[in-house]
């Protein structure tokens, strides 16, 4: 054969779904075998399929970004964002609390280990990839999907440096000197939040709130006002455009920070941990949707899934490097002094927004397609 062609899932669903499809089947078959391998018989198998399902489900993190960056314009990209985070705290919880009362229920004896009860948890958690199989099966391919690199007539080198060496290069030939800061931008926006919550369970104890108090107040009141957040944040996107409101966000993840500091004062008080968690996480739900859809802008649409995934691991290197170190300091300075520390390092990021919107880069998502339908004519 003198070319390669693309698999027939690929011509039958496109791009975009069709790797969305691969990873949520893959990902469905990866925690049913976690649900038939018992780790106290057999470690290795369980092992090896929970490293699939880390695996699949970051192919499919990537594949949805992709599709959710092709599938709307730069300005319904908050909307998307909000969308996006809401699907992500409600799945959450599926999977994290939802597991759990699964197990518990069929769950004879909490005295000893049982394997059954876990296996009807996986068993469900990987039934409820039909949700999103079906989804996939559902929705359209993006119109302005990029073309899809080919080994044809070029070859395995040609193909290596067109998916994984030119995004990079195309994006720093395409910003020059506001790559740089573009990227440090991106690398301290979430300073604030992740250094913060790191220590957030051991400073929830250490002031005497019980672990019924904290997961009742972070998972209920938390997450509510996390999806709340989300969309409040993607539609001031759309009102105030991506710049503003990720300004808005970077000032009250860093000032919601200080209630933390009010909170070690009052100490165990159950109204003020309500109070606390609840504006933390509109906050924090706000500024996340408007950081994605300020990264979805960034993107160029032929680079999607790669650049996006670069922007990503730049997000969390920083801080969660400073994170390592919050112990020390708590154990140095004590609380108070931590939580001031943490509302204080987020003053950079509001420099960093300032000077990104006063040089924000001309070639945007839209611009972006157009280099796409371009590159279909030649």
């Amino acid at each position: 054969m003198d070319r390669l062609n693309l698999p027939l899932l690929t011509r039958a669903l496109g791009r975009r779904r069709a790797w969305l499809l691969l990873s949520q089947i893959c990902i469905a078959l990866a925690l049913l075998g976690m649900a038939n391998t018992d780790p106290v018989a057999n470690l290795t198998h369980t092992v090896f399929f929970a490293l699939a399902v880390a695996f699949a489900s970051a192919t499919q993190d990537i594949a949805l970004d992709a599709y959710r960056i092709e599938a709307v314009e730069t300005e319904k990209q908050g909307a998307m964002a909000a969308s996006y985070q809401a699907g992500y705290r409600i799945a959450m919880i599926t999977a994290g609390a939802g597991a759990l009362w699964i197990a518990a229920a069929f769950d004879p004896s909490e005295a000893r280990y049982d394997f059954r009860p876990w296996q009807v948890a996986y068993t469900a958690m990987a039934g409820l990839m039909i949700v999103g199989i079906l989804t996939t099966l559902i929705i359209r391919e993006p119109e302005h999907a990029a073309p899809l690199p080919r080994l044809r007539d070029q070859g395995v080198l040609h193909w290596l440096v067109t998916s994984f060496v030119q995004p990079f290069v195309e994006f720093f030939a395409r910003f020059k000197w506001q790559a740089l800061l573009i990227l440090s931008l991106i690398a301290v926006y979430r300073i604030s939040d992740v250094v913060m919550g790191v220590m957030s369970n051991p400073f929830y104890q250490e002031i005497g709130f019980t672990k019924d108090e904290v997961a009742t107040v972070s998972k209920v009141y938390g997450v509510i006002m996390t999806i709340a957040g989300a969309a409040l944040g993607g539609l001031l996107v759309l009102r105030m455009g991506v710049m503003r409101t990720l300004f808005l966000g970077a000032v009250l993840s860093a000032a919601t920070n200080l209630l933390f500091v009010w909170l070690a004062g009052r100490g165990h008080d159950v109204g003020a941990l309500v109070f606390t968690v609840s504006a933390d996480n509109l906050s924090a739900g706000i500024a996340s949707s408007a950081f994605v859809a300020y990264l979805s802008g960034l993107v160029n649409q032929n680079f999607s899934a790669t650049q996006y995934a670069l922007f990503t691991s730049v997000m969390l290197l920083l801080p969660k490097f400073l994170a390592g170190f919050s112990g020390e300091f708590v154990d140095a300075y004590g609380w108070a002094n931590f939580f001031t520390g943490t509302a204080l390092i987020g003053l950079p990021v509001l420099a960093l927004v300032w000077l990104a919107g006063q040089h924000a880069p001309s070639t945007s998502l839209t611009q972006s397609r157009k280099d796409a339908e371009k590159a279909r004519t030649i």
